[in-house]
């Protein structure tokens, strides 16, 4: 398999736990990173379709979670990606509050970007 086959954004087994608790609570999920300061530099995850996106964000890949009937799209800002154009991310999951604006913030953890230069 090619780099080029490989998506650019993947999710540890915990994070893909989440994500599957978070399905049977909310519906249809996805996900996006603006690269601000503080929470904004974390994966938000929303309802599908409750965050706005617009022209300046890209869809980076449409993430294929056992149990979770329909792809979750992962979103990111045209300029982060930019900056991250090299790098595989790896959205884990850890504990502690982060935004009041992602889902998972009531269950006590928070979504979390890990990173891994493609080809290493």
């Amino acid at each position: 398999m090619s780099s080029a086959d490989v998506s650019p954004v993947e999710l540890t087994p915990a994070a893909a736990d989440l994500v599957r608790r978070l399905r049977e609570l909310h519906g249809p999920l996805m996900f996006h990173q603006s690269g601000g300061c503080c929470d904004g530099s974390a994966p938000m995850c929303y309802q599908d379709g409750e965050f706005r996106t617009g022209g300046s964000d890209v869809l980076l890949a449409s993430l294929e979670v056992d149990g979770v009937a329909e792809p979750v799209p992962f979103w990111m800002s045209r300029s982060q990606s930019d900056v991250w154009a090299h790098t595989r991310l790896i959205v884990d999951v850890v504990e502690g509050r982060g935004s009041g604006f992602s889902l998972e913030a009531p269950e006590g953890v928070r979504f979390l970007i890990r990173s891994r230069l493609v080809g290493s």
